[in-house]
């Protein structure tokens, strides 16, 4: 029987997000974390980001800062640039 991931998002007064499912980092700086899920990209904007927890084992990434808004869309990895995480490990 085929395991069924569950993509979720919790959020802790809007300082605290913790994200499943995040199958690529694609950016982060202080104001905005972009992030490939199994449901589409998700993009969160706010100030003050640290990455308090990234496991890329089990598909776990903690946010820490101010959380202004999250929001999803559609856009797929482009092929030629790779994510984040690959082009830091070339």
């Amino acid at each position: 029987m085929e395991e069924v991931k569950r993509h979720t998002v919790s959020m802790e007064n809007r300082k605290k997000v913790t994200i499943c499912e995040v199958e690529d980092v694609e950016s982060f700086d202080e104001e905005k974390v972009c992030v490939h899920t199994s449901m589409g990209m998700l993009t969160v904007i706010g100030s003050d980001f640290r990455i308090h927890k990234l496991n890329v084992d089990d598909g776990q990434l903690v946010i820490e800062g101010m959380v202004d808004e999250l929001k999803y869309s559609q856009t797929h990895h482009r092929e030629n640039q790779g994510s984040l995480f690959s082009r830091l490990f070339q």
